[in-house]
């Protein structure tokens, strides 16, 4: 039950995420940075890029979450880059799942 509500939640923010790049225009050359952050990431990512689309996850699903998200976006659009960086990352600290366009820092 647990891997379905992973998938589930997943498949939603894939969802989100195309249709806010669709809302704001988005060029071919643009797309989505996924990263995996703590509360005070998350809140400084959001000051300095917009729009930025965030979930929040378990600790221990993060890596699962984020791998799923990848997947669906490089599906959907093979020209989205992702940072991968959730290997490196203690997850007891990680709670959100947070992309942001980097093309795109608010003024």
């Amino acid at each position: 039950m647990a891997a379905q509500d992973t998938q589930m939640q997943a498949r939603i923010y894939v969802y989100d995420l195309n249709n806010t790049a669709k809302e704001f225009g988005f060029k071919t050359d643009e797309g989505w940075e996924l990263n995996v952050a703590t509360q005070e990431e998350k809140t400084t990512i959001e000051k300095r890029f917009h729009p930025t689309i965030s979930i929040k996850v378990k600790p221990e699903a993060s890596a699962e979450i984020f791998g799923l998200v990848k997947g669906g976006l490089s599906q959907s659009a093979s020209n989205i880059p992702n940072n991968q960086e959730v290997a490196k990352r203690n997850t007891d600290e990680q709670q959100y799942l947070v992309a942001f366009n980097p093309k795109r820092a608010r003024h």
